[in-house]
């Protein structure tokens, strides 16, 4: 609390360059390095087995849990993001056109995770736009794998509950490619 006191003392200027640095901050700033300063890709497209979700739950906007354990078997896509966050919000519709192409599939669960925890003005959103995304909080701890700092980071999860892909920065989800790799997935 105490910093962000302090930076309301700043000039006007500071704003915008905080702000600039902060909204473009939010699409792909960690995540590109490993601890050896090693580069790595933002998109992490390997299977790790031993990165299996077991106690990682979210909650709707009627207070119901919803465990990434009861969920093997099906396909998990996860966008973790933030009404404030502009690629987040230029995502949005193409997740939500991603959503729709798979219509009633019951292989595939979507996510939408608000990171701020505020589920009422996210649905808002959601409503306000007319996308048809479900509006989920955190409810536990979310591990470094699957979210590290960076916004909209989406993960995507196979049938054993691994992490099949965990894309850092906005994206283009309706893109055939993303369709056939997802179509892939509830296959195997």
């Amino acid at each position: 609390m105490n910093i962000i006191k302090k930076r309301l003392r700043l000039p006007a200027f500071h704003y915008v360059v905080l702000s600039t640095a902060i909204l473009a901050g939010c699409s792909n700033v960690e995540g590109k390095y490993n601890g050896n300063n090693e580069q790595q890709s933002d998109v992490v497209a390997e299977r790790t087995e031993n990165q299996i979700a077991n106690d990682i739950t979210f909650q709707d906007g009627n207070g119901k849990l919803i465990a990434l354990n009861d969920l093997k078997g099906k396909v998990v896509f996860i966008n973790f993001w933030a009404t404030w966050c502009p690629p987040c919000i230029a995502e949005m519709p193409s997740i939500n056109e991603l959503k729709a192409k798979f219509g009633e599939n019951e292989n595939i669960i979507f996510l939408m995770v608000d990171v701020d925890g505020k589920h009422k003005k996210s649905q808002a959103f959601m409503d306000k736009r007319e996308f048809n995304l479900p509006v989920y909080i955190p409810h536990s701890e979310i591990p470094k794998e699957f979210l590290s700092g960076a916004i909209p980071t989406t993960v995507i999860l196979d049938k054993k509950g691994a992490i099949a892909a965990r894309i850092e920065g906005g994206r283009d989800y309706s893109k055939p490619e993303i369709v056939n790799a997802l179509k892939q997935l509830i296959e195997e």
